[in-house]
């Protein structure tokens, strides 16, 4: 899929590895004599302890991010979520790596997206909600209130990157998502938010729809299509994010094309009474993208386009 590999390949020459290189990987002299044999037992031990010590890492990574994503300061999940967005580029550097990865969401307490959205991605009002209203227990108890700091905006933006990683690494994440009402937790953010937080959730909203008709279900409830078309039409709005809404549209629009049916059927005619027949047209034939082109020239063709469909809106 296209997003998954503008997802690689947009971050793969800013990050290193981040699991370490195991001893016996290494070959060559050591102390200057001896050598290790080239054994094909020995091979296969060496890459059964590999694979267990490559496992182990995995947990450790996600059981020491997890644990500061759940904590009460914003400091410190945003810390957690920077270090779960490396943790993911580096694992999606390799196939074997993504299988250990997917492995772990099948076990509860090492899930990352229902901890995105029972924290950093938190409705605002629930924490006031939850709380009862003229409870004095906290004055007069033992145990003292116990106060989590709202997220922030880099808070906000970050979980979404880590939630579009998750869903594009680890497909059954979508239903995770799902079961948290995520497409309505990400249009409230879209319509409520900054840029910032507004151009990562256009990328977290894609990557939750992907093969996931639940999810696009969600999408078309809450009016997704013309949010995002108010957005792009605004011209009020930062260019940038117009540019944004506009690559959100070509990308669902060509992942749901030739579907006669719901969920999202009835697209074209979507865009076509919000956008008007030629930048309805415009993106139509833009989102048929060409198989043959490499990640590189597909990123610049969709940005291009979408510039184009932009204009085309100025200019009426």
């Amino acid at each position: 899929m296209m997003e998954i590999e503008k997802f690689l390949s947009s971050e793969r020459s800013k990050t290193e590895m981040y699991l370490k290189k195991p001893l016996w990987s290494e070959t060559g002299k050591r102390d200057g004599s001896a050598k290790i044999e080239d054994d094909g037992a020995v091979s296969e031990v060496g890459k059964s302890l590999q694979q267990q010590r490559v496992y182990r890492e995995v947990t450790l990574a996600l059981r020491t991010g997890l644990r500061d994503a759940r904590a009460e300061f914003s400091f410190l999940r945003v810390r957690a979520l920077r270090s779960i967005l490396k943790f993911l580029r580096s694992v999606a550097e390799a196939e074997s790596t993504v299988d250990l990865f997917n492995q772990t969401q099948s076990i509860p307490h090492l899930q990352v997206v229902p901890v995105l959205f029972q924290h950093s991605l938190k409705e605002s009002g629930d924490d006031y909600n939850e709380s009862k209203l003229g409870d004095l227990s906290h004055i007069f108890g033992v145990e003292p209130m116990k106060v989590t700091s709202p997220s922030t905006d880099a808070e906000v933006a970050l979980a979404l990157r880590v939630l579009e990683g998750c869903c594009l690494l680890h497909p059954e994440s979508t239903a995770l998502a799902h079961q948290n009402n995520a497409i309505q937790v990400l249009m409230n953010i879209l319509s409520t938010r900054g840029v910032l937080e507004q151009g990562a959730c256009l990328d977290a909203l894609i990557s939750l729809m992907v093969d996931s008709s639940s999810n696009q279900m969600d999408f078309e409830k809450c009016n997704g299509i013309m949010e995002v078309a108010d957005l792009l039409r605004d011209k009020q709005v930062d260019e940038n994010l117009r540019l944004k809404c506009g690559e959100f549209l070509l990308l669902l629009t060509g992942h749901v094309n030739g579907r006669d049916s719901a969920p999202l059927g009835t697209i074209h005619e979507d865009t076509r009474r919000l956008l008007g027949e030629n930048s309805a047209s415009l993106i139509w034939a833009a989102s048929q993208f060409d198989s043959t082109l490499n990640p590189e020239q597909r990123l610049t063709f969709l940005q291009n386009q979408a510039r184009r469909v932009l204009e085309s809106l100025d200019l009426h």
